[in-house]
């Protein structure tokens, strides 16, 4: 049942500290009352200061109104639907935005993500996949283009140089076993050494696409504008082969990726 009542905004967190311990300023967005209300009591009790709205154009007012620090939103609003609010944000702000949907389809996902959101996680939910995704975004949308090294298992990455270089064995060691089950067998030991694989400039496109948005999940035609340029074609092929690439030569086991992973029909992601 739908209530047509607003719920305002509210000030200030019932418990201090929790997952958002810098009183991170949340926006939830959402036409179910009883949901909203449920989600506004318990991400207070997590420490944010949560605003709320039911329609996509309080949505914009409030974020125009009052900035967030990261947008939780659902697609099937009452006025608009919710891409359009992702589309309306993303003209002035570079916010944070997850997309809470019962949609579960890969034409919405990507919809969603094109669009400019940043995750996207599928109701029914559970309030710590939610809460995970809410830190991971918080934690990458600070300093993502400020990135100019990146440890991506047995290998130091330097975007700036466009210099891979092997690390420490110790440190990649720990790397590969805590990530992927299993040593990897070609690390070397030393300092940093200048004897990483090279890459291709395109293979540099797409490598500093993912990483400098470590966690993301980025589409497919997100990379593809990247990495090709705007207004080209959908080629879905083409990405996955330097996606393959790229693993077979930065992977401790290009058959199952640790560092480069996929999202099966949505895109790619960089996992530290």
């Amino acid at each position: 049942m739908r209530d047509d009542a607003r719920l305002g905004g509210a000030a200030g967190p019932e418990v201090a500290g929790g997952d958002g311990a810098d009183m991170t300023r949340l926006l939830f967005v959402e036409d179910e009352p009883q949901l909203l209300r449920a989600m506004r009591i318990t991400l207070r009790a997590r420490g944010f200061e949560v605003r709320t709205a039911l329609d996509g154009r309080h949505a914009l007012s409030e974020a125009a109104s009052c900035p967030p620090d990261l947008v939780i939103l659902d697609l099937g609003l009452p006025d608009m639907d919710g891409v359009e609010v992702i589309q309306g944000l993303r003209a002035w702000t570079g916010v944070p935005i997850i997309v809470l949907s019962g949609r579960a389809s890969g034409h919405d996902k990507v919809a969603a993500l094109d669009a400019g959101a940043d995750d996207y996680v599928t109701k029914p939910f559970s309030i710590d996949e939610l809460l995970a995704r809410v830190r991971a975004v918080t934690r990458r949308a600070t300093s993502a283009e400020s990135v100019t090294v990146v440890d991506l298992g047995r290998y130091r990455i330097d975007l700036g140089e466009k210099r891979i270089s092997s690390r420490d064995s110790a440190d990649a060691d720990a790397d590969a076993d805590a990530g992927s089950g299993h040593e990897d067998p070609s690390a070397t030991g030393g300092e940093d050494k200048p004897d990483g694989p090279r890459l291709t400039p395109t293979e540099w496109r797409l490598l500093e696409a993912l990483v400098r948005h470590p966690g993301k999940l980025v589409s497919h035609q997100q990379l593809i504008s990247q990495v090709w340029g705007p207004g080209v074609a959908d080629d879905s092929s083409s990405l996955r082969l330097y996606i393959n690439k790229l693993r077979r030569k930065l992977e401790p086991d290009p058959t199952r990726p640790r560092y480069l992973t996929t999202e099966p029909g949505l895109g790619y992601r960089y996992q530290p």
